[in-house]
């Protein structure tokens, strides 16, 4: 029986753990936290995330859990449209699911199969003629395959792509999600999900669920992401919702109302940037096995186009392809040809969703005449993946 260790328990590494267990490979998870927590807010997932969860037999119960986000258009701060509703070329909308619920499915599909090993820290990798393994100072875990996906600051990237860092691209981000209970009511009028740009700033908005279907649970609610120029702010997170009140005073219904409806339990912070450069391979052989990285370990960048958790299930359907042809040598070579051509791509219009995005004073008042469907063109491109083999 083939073995695997896997880092990181976000969505990449639940997602990779349980693909690998069905597939028959004996698997230890390890997690530095003490036992499996989900993360908090809400996430977006993309047509090709979607397609991920299907190949992965993760995407039964997604309807369920998951609250379509069609395009609503974008609005400036006052509220006037700077880009007009309209029918993006996609073949089905994104949705919107809460993390706990995401998390709740990945860890039924982890099955008895999975070895889960809370508190451990991976700090080395071990790159040599015999099998990989990593380690947290304390204790070895040796493998035929050790899948990385312990997000932007992973310690097995630095130890096998030691050039490529985490830049930071100037701006930092918040979530969060409002239970129904606080959450205000939408004006007369408004769509359940929005997007509002201005001055470099971005604020957008979905509804999870419908009011009332969810009762008590804060499962249920408004989430909304805030991006805003600068840092990540070192004050307590109250004193952040006081600087978001207050970069975004004046805006139009509902930013300010969600906004005040927000406690600071509710936030998390989070920097946005990229990986300069981009690793070499995002796969590594050592000895007869190797290393995979997923998700942000490989290939972290601005959520511009709020692709990260859709491109990280992306790369373990494609693992998990890869790996049935058997040799673990060729196949991560094969992972590696497949994932970075794709992530090249996908960072391209990244960067061209970041121009837009990014605009301030008197250029930003005229982008619509600058290139009003820059951004869905951009998340139109960034969802064309077909599937694990292309």
């Amino acid at each position: 029986m083939r073995t695997a260790v896997v880092v990181g328990a976000g969505v990449g590494g639940l997602a990779a753990a349980g693909a690998l267990a069905r597939a028959g490979w004996k698997v230890t998870l390890l997690e530095r936290d003490d036992r499996l927590r989900p993360g908090r807010a809400a996430l977006v997932l993309w047509p090709n995330g979607i397609r991920a969860l299907r190949a992965l037999g993760l995407a039964g119960g997604l309807d369920g859990i998951s609250t379509p986000v069609p395009p609503a258009g974008i609005r400036r701060p006052d509220g006037t449209w700077l880009v007009q509703p309209g029918a993006a070329d996609l073949e089905s909308p994104p949705v919107v699911v809460h993390r706990e619920d995401l998390h709740d499915a990945f860890i039924a599909g982890l099955g008895e199969q999975v070895d889960v090993r809370g508190g451990i820290e991976v700090q080395s990798a071990r790159v040599r003629r015999d099998r990989p393994a990593v380690g947290d100072g304390r204790v070895t875990f040796e493998a035929d395959l050790v899948v990385a996906a312990d997000g932007p600051d992973s310690a097995i990237r630095r130890r096998l792509a030691a050039a490529s860092t985490f830049a930071s691209a100037g701006f930092a981000a918040w979530r969060a999600v409002i239970p129904w209970y606080r959450a205000p009511e939408l004006p007369s009028g408004t769509a359940p999900h929005g997007e509002t740009l201005g001055e470099g700033r971005r604020f957008a908005f979905a509804s999870l669920g419908e009011r009332g279907s969810a009762g008590g649970s804060t499962r249920g609610g408004i989430y909304w992401v805030a991006t805003v120029p600068g840092a990540l702010r070192p004050e307590p997170a109250a004193g952040q919702l006081t600087l978001l009140r207050r970069w975004f005073a004046g805006w139009h219904a509902p930013v300010v109302q969600l906004l005040a409806a927000t406690e600071a339990d509710d936030l998390v912070q989070e920097p946005v940037g990229e990986l300069a450069p981009l690793p070499e391979t995002f796969g590594v052989p050592a000895g007869p096995g190797g290393y995979a990285l997923v998700g942000d370990a490989a290939h972290v960048m601005p959520h511009h186009l709020a692709q990260g958790a859709s491109l990280a299930l992306e790369d373990v359907a494609t693992l998990q392809t890869v790996l049935v042809s058997g040799a673990l040598g060729p196949a991560l070579q094969e992972y590696n040809r497949l994932r970075r051509a794709r992530i090249l791509r996908v960072l391209q219009h990244s960067h061209k969703a970041a121009a837009v995005l990014q605009m301030r004073g008197r250029l930003a008042s005229s982008l619509a005449r600058v290139n009003p469907r820059t951004l869905e063109r951009a998340a139109a491109a960034a969802t064309e993946w077909a599937g694990p083999t292309g």
